[in-house]
């Protein structure tokens, strides 16, 4: 009766094992950002926005990073980033990161990041007027401005 009982929970470790092991084998899915993909925005009209894009390009680099919106001004740039989910709990302090980073890349232009969802929408729209070239110059202006001040609320 013992032998059987040990080889009922020989067999329970086994199969324990044997489930753990293949559930921890899975690919995650924030492990490879070779899937994402940043949108370029134009770079000739109405701004260049030749530095948002290649703040994009190295923001998106980092691991817990899973997607980024970026646009600039001649002086400024706003950046609103995504984080994996189980990264939230540290957003100030990718925020500063991040931020700490682009400073040091980018020492002429004021940077401004942001992890809230509602700025990633908004800079999202804005790099689609600016991708349509439904936006002159002075509009640009305006919107831009706008989702500064809403950033610089939010903190």
């Amino acid at each position: 009766m013992k032998d059987k009982i040990n080889q009922f929970i020989m067999f329970l470790l086994l199969l324990t094992v044997i489930g753990l092991g293949s559930g921890c084998n899975q690919k995650q899915s924030g492990e490879d950002h070779e899937d994402l993909s940043i949108s370029q925005v134009h770079t000739s009209k109405p701004i260049d926005q030749s530095v948002a894009n290649q703040a994009k390009k190295k923001v998106i680099k980092e691991e817990d990073i899973s997607n980024v919106k970026a646009v600039n001004t001649d002086k400024e740039l706003l950046i609103a980033i995504k984080v994996e989910n189980f990264e939230r709990f540290r957003l100030k302090k990718i925020e500063k990161n991040v931020k700490s980073d682009l400073e040091k890349d980018y020492p002429d232009h004021k940077i401004l990041v942001s992890t809230d969802s509602k700025m990633y929408l908004e800079l999202d729209q804005l790099e689609q007027k600016i991708q349509k070239d439904n936006t002159n110059r002075k509009e640009l202006e305006k919107d831009f401005n706008k989702i500064k001040s809403l950033m610089k609320e939010e903190t």
